[in-house]
């Protein structure tokens, strides 16, 4: 049976046997037991290389019993096979929504949301996977993958071990699991453990690429820029043309200040893999560093149409602006009076360091974190925790901001010590704070979001709101691969919107509320150092301490973008660096002018 109209997911199915089945029409999932020889014979046919044959018993198949588990499972491997994820990621969630205790589909379509960037999807079918199959290494594995990827490494460490528990009771320690976890581990900056790790991966498995890899980003992210190096040379020797070892290689040799030989690097990879968006967001940081403003945002600008048409993810507007609107909304003056605050816990607290990606807030957690009473909490999700906890914990039928109205119940006033607890629970779980550290930080992106509850739960924790110029703001994020903020930063307009609508938030609040708030430029943490550093050791009640004037000394391993840059000693090339990118930039200008003026700033 010849299909000629395919469906618009990329199925290959005819449209009315996927995306627009109506399934009280569809014959149901056992439909396909009589079928059972022709899926095995588009299995096999898929295996021995035939994926015209195998494509075309499938279509046959499925036009009869749609719903066949056991057909979705083996078209979804051909798509994989192909590299056509969208489509295979489409199967597969068709699967498990028909038959949620399929355990190796819930397991594949984790693994295919990984492998596409689809984080929350990921997440959902790995903790699925768990729930189905709490004694599976597998599933456990997955999940500390899509957790330590979510920016939540230390569920993720439990998970990995977990894995790794399960499997002992089998033979042994995956080296791929002690790899994945070794990789947390240095998200968590343990690069300690996480180097063991590594070398107890490499003797179990010698000869695999993507623990050399992983092992040499954690040394070159460590600033061990030899050992990094000499890790790419085995790497290299294993798998002289792979992709990932020359951009690795490229990294290491920019950050040695090779920048020529970086590019020739990157210049010299085959076309596909120079296509890569990876690829082409190095390329477009060396040429922006050899001061080649046009090379460089045309690179930028190729690498993120490549994301966009790999992952077919983009910008979630609509999202962002109802969010945004439901918070304005409930955050008002009026209500500034009738808001509860929780009340002071004993113990370490919280210094909350607002901002948007790439406007300084990796160098004011080193800074801050040199003094001997604060710790470094890094990116904690944990806010984000207590936001979506919020309707449960008060027991509300509203969602997240609306659900606070119940903190005016006498059944739920001390709904804020809940969440105020939960957080700090969670943060000496993750042993965070040493001994005489009355501060950790909590520099999350887009923190600012949650100034009100923060605000609630936190009143007496202060929060220093880092300021930059938008322009150059902006410029960075899309110089960068982030996927906070909806996914503003997969193309330069969309990080503007996101920067205006988050400005426009954060001004909302400071006009409404009465938080404990310090704004800080970046550009007087760079022009004026001192002062400013004193400033805001002066707001946490501290005495200065010369160390905080000396951020690259910091021995801690920053785990964000910025990780190189903070162990460089302070330089101004970051400050107004927008100048050379001032005509390309010229499109999103209309949507940052309010912020620019509102801050303070000029064009």
């Amino acid at each position: 049976m010849e299909v000629t109209a395919g469906c618009a997911c990329g199925s290959l199915l005819r449209p009315l046997r996927c995306c627009a089945m109506d399934p009280a029409g569809a014959s149901p999932p056992g439909s396909a037991a009589m079928l059972a020889p022709q899926i095995r014979a588009a299995e096999e046919a898929r295996q021995g290389g035939d994926d015209a044959r195998a494509l075309a018993i499938l279509q046959e198949v499925l036009e009869l019993a749609p719903w066949s588990p056991a057909a979705l499972s083996v078209l979804a491997r051909l798509h994989r096979d192909a590299g056509r994820l969208g489509a295979a990621a489409t199967l597969l969630a068709r699967i498990v929504a028909v038959d949620p205790a399929n355990h190796a589909a819930q397991c594949e379509a984790a693994r295919t949301a990984l492998d596409r960037g689809d984080i929350a999807g990921a997440l959902t079918h790995a903790r699925n996977a768990v729930r189905g199959d709490p004694l599976s290494a597998d599933a456990h594995h997955l999940l500390g993958v899509a957790l330590t990827e979510a920016n939540r490494p230390v569920p993720g460490e439990h998970h990995y071990r977990r894995a790794l528990a399960l499997a002992a009771g089998l033979g042994g320690r995956p080296a791929l699991v002690l790899a994945n976890l070794a990789w947390n581990l240095k998200q968590q900056g343990r690069i300690t453990e996480s180097r063991a790790l590594y070398a107890e991966a490499r003797a179990a498995a010698p000869a695999v690429l993507t623990t050399l890899l992983g092992e040499a980003r954690m040394e070159e992210a460590a600033g061990n820029l030899d050992r990094a190096a000499a890790v790419l040379d085995e790497a290299a020797a294993l798998a002289p043309r792979a992709a990932a070892v020359t951009l690795a290689q490229a990294v290491v040799a920019a950050r040695r200040g090779a920048r020529d030989q970086a590019l020739a690097m990157l210049d010299g990879m085959a076309q596909d893999d120079a296509a890569a968006p990876a690829v082409l967001m190095e390329k477009g940081r060396l040429l922006d560093r050899m001061d080649r403003p046009q090379d460089a945002f045309a690179a930028w600008t190729a690498g993120k149409q490549r994301l966009r048409d790999l992952t077919g993810q983009e910008y979630e507007a609509a999202a962002a602006e109802d969010e945004a609107a439901r918070l304005r909304g409930f955050f008002t003056p009026p209500r500034r009076r009738l808001l509860p605050r929780a009340q002071p816990a004993a113990g370490p607290q919280p210094v909350f360091i607002l901002g948007f990606p790439r406007s300084g807030t990796t160098l004011v957690e080193q800074t801050l974190s040199a003094h001997p009473a604060i710790a470094a909490g890094d990116e904690l999700p944990l806010v984000g925790d207590l936001a979506a906890m919020v309707p449960r914990v008060l027991s509300s039928p509203l969602p997240y901001p609306a659900a606070l109205a119940d903190l005016w119940m006498g059944d739920e006033a001390d709904g804020l010590e809940t969440l105020r607890d939960h957080y700090l629970r969670r943060v000496r779980s993750m042993g965070i704070v040493g001994p005489g550290q009355a501060w950790f930080t909590d520099k999350m992106p887009l923190n600012e979001w949650h100034m009100g509850l923060i605000g609630m739960v936190f009143p007496a924790s202060p929060m220093i709101l880092l300021v930059r110029h938008p322009l150059d703001v902006v410029l960075s994020v899309f110089g960068n691969e982030l996927t906070h903020g909806f996914r503003c930063a997969f193309a330069l307009e969309s990080a503007a919107r996101h920067f205006a609508l988050t400005a426009e938030l954060v001004a909302h609040y400071r006009a409404s509320l009465a938080l404990r708030l310090l704004a800080v430029r970046y550009e007087d943490l760079i022009d004026a150092q001192e002062p400013t550093v004193r400033a805001m050791l002066a707001f946490l009640g501290l005495p200065f301490d010369l160390a905080c004037l000396a951020p690259h000394a910091n021995t801690r391993a920053a785990r964000t973008a910025s990780y190189a840059q903070v162990t460089e000693p302070l330089y101004r090339r970051s400050r107004y660096r927008y100048h050379a990118y001032r005509d390309l930039l010229a499109p999103v200008i209309p949507i940052l002018a309010p912020a620019i003026a509102r801050l303070g700033y000029t064009i």
